[in-house]
């Protein structure tokens, strides 16, 4: 049983890495409200002496990187909108000022 709760775990984490570079973000964020609920059956019994302390820390430390990687690629996709929100606007805006000058020429 304990066991399954480490599967459950590797289980999470594949998906996670998935839904990331796949740049997922609903499932992502769907996958990281699973965390607490998947890691505290592993936390029970690590401390009821379930299970070992080395493979936990390690599942630990991947869900710690993965959410690291996803915090700094969430941050290059705000970006990238950013971005490309600047380059709508510019074009709206070139358009415009064409718009004005097609329609209103000097004499």
């Amino acid at each position: 049983m304990t066991e399954n709760r480490l599967d459950a775990i590797d289980t999470l984490i594949e998906h996670l890495k998935t839904a990331l570079s796949e740049r997922d973000w609903s499932e992502v964020s769907r996958l990281t409200r699973l965390i607490p609920p998947t890691v505290k059956p592993v936390m029970e019994a690590l401390e009821s002496g379930e299970l070992e302390p080395e493979p936990v820390r390690n599942r630990l430390a991947e869900i710690q990187d993965f959410c690291g990687r996803a915090d700094i690629s969430a941050q290059e996709a705000k970006a990238e909108a950013r971005k490309a929100l600047a380059a709508i606007n510019q074009n709206r805006s070139a358009a415009r000022a064409y718009q004005d000058v097609s329609v209103n020429p000097r004499k």
